[in-house]
């Protein structure tokens, strides 16, 4: 196919080379190679597909947004991004959709699939950089590092992290020193009526949560779970947080009240129900230090209300 061919002198980044032993290894070490290879003159990828909103910001606070030729459905911030050609969901890709814009270089974490498809794109020969998710903010940082070195732009990238380590440690504080109530918050993730689910420990919004001091309601369990009267009760959340687009797709604080125990827990009857924009919240992109202090203050106002 046309224009898919990999440049021989920019090395390629798989899955299989980024995890080992059952892990992520160091972004760092891994990306060494390509280094090298810019440095040696190697041409810098020019059509990049970035799947993952929080990937999306990375390049534009970088200004390689010349270099994107698509991006996904959840890449919606900076407006811009959403006027560029769309691949579809993150989780749901297809192989034609992505080669039909003939990339040469795809950018995205473990959470982009399904599986079978990302090992067609390697079959494909594109070079494919499957960057770990870990929903940390230093897990963060070693993205948006490696973004850096994978678009030729490694020292804006660390004069960058720089500043964002400096503003993580500011909201950090504020938190830390502050007079705060630990209480527990349901994190709900809502398309519909019809798919609802809550978030346990090993989630960007466990993480989130632990980071503004608040015990996650639901930290008896791992992942996203079907939501059910039965635990939602039994989990008894002073407060249920939603993402804005979720909440909307349910009708509101009215349609949260509705749903499975919610009415039934100290959140409902006092209807401490709010919501942060969903990329923002859990992009874990570099945008997390002002959403840190945003989560933390749309819970402390619920609090006073």
């Amino acid at each position: 196919m046309r224009g898919l061919k990999t440049p021989a002198t920019l090395p390629r980044l798989d899955r299989r080379s980024l995890l080992q032993y059952g892990g992520a290894i160091s972004c760092l070490t891994l990306l060494q190679p390509l280094t090298e290879a810019l440095a040696a003159g190697a041409r810098l990828p020019s059509r990049v597909v970035s799947i993952g909103g929080a990937l999306t910001e990375m390049v534009y606070a970088l200004g390689a947004a010349p270099q994107l030729a698509g991006v996904d459905t959840t890449s919606l911030f900076p407006q811009a991004a959403t006027k560029l050609p769309s691949v579809g969901y993150a989780r749901a890709l297809s192989v034609e959709g992505i080669l039909s814009l003939a990339p040469d270089l795809i950018l995205a974490t473990e959470d982009a699939g399904p599986p079978d498809v990302i090992r067609k794109l390697q079959s494909a020969k594109v070079n494919v950089a499957i960057l770990p998710a870990n929903h940390q903010f230093e897990g963060m940082l070693t993205r948006f590092q490696a973004v850096g070195k994978l678009l030729g732009k490694e020292a804006l990238a660390n004069k960058q992290i720089q500043q964002l380590k400096a503003d993580w440690a500011a909201a950090r504080t504020q938190i830390t020193t502050g007079t705060r109530s630990k209480k527990k918050v349901l994190f709900v993730l809502s398309h519909g009526p019809s798919q609802i689910m809550v978030g346990g420990k090993e989630t960007s919004a466990d993480a989130m949560l632990d980071y503004v001091g608040m015990d996650n309601a639901m930290g008896n369990v791992s992942g996203y779970k079907p939501m059910t009267t039965e635990a939602v009760i039994a989990a008894q959340p002073d407060i249920v947080l939603f993402t804005s687009q979720g909440l909307s797709a349910i009708g509101g604080v009215n349609g949260a009240l509705k749903l499975p125990g919610i009415a039934q827990t100290p959140a409902g009857k006092s209807q401490r129900i709010v919501s942060q924009e969903a990329m923002l919240m859990l992009g874990f992109g570099p945008r997390m230090p002002q959403a840190l202090q945003a989560l933390d203050q749309v819970l402390q106002q619920s609090l006073k209300a």
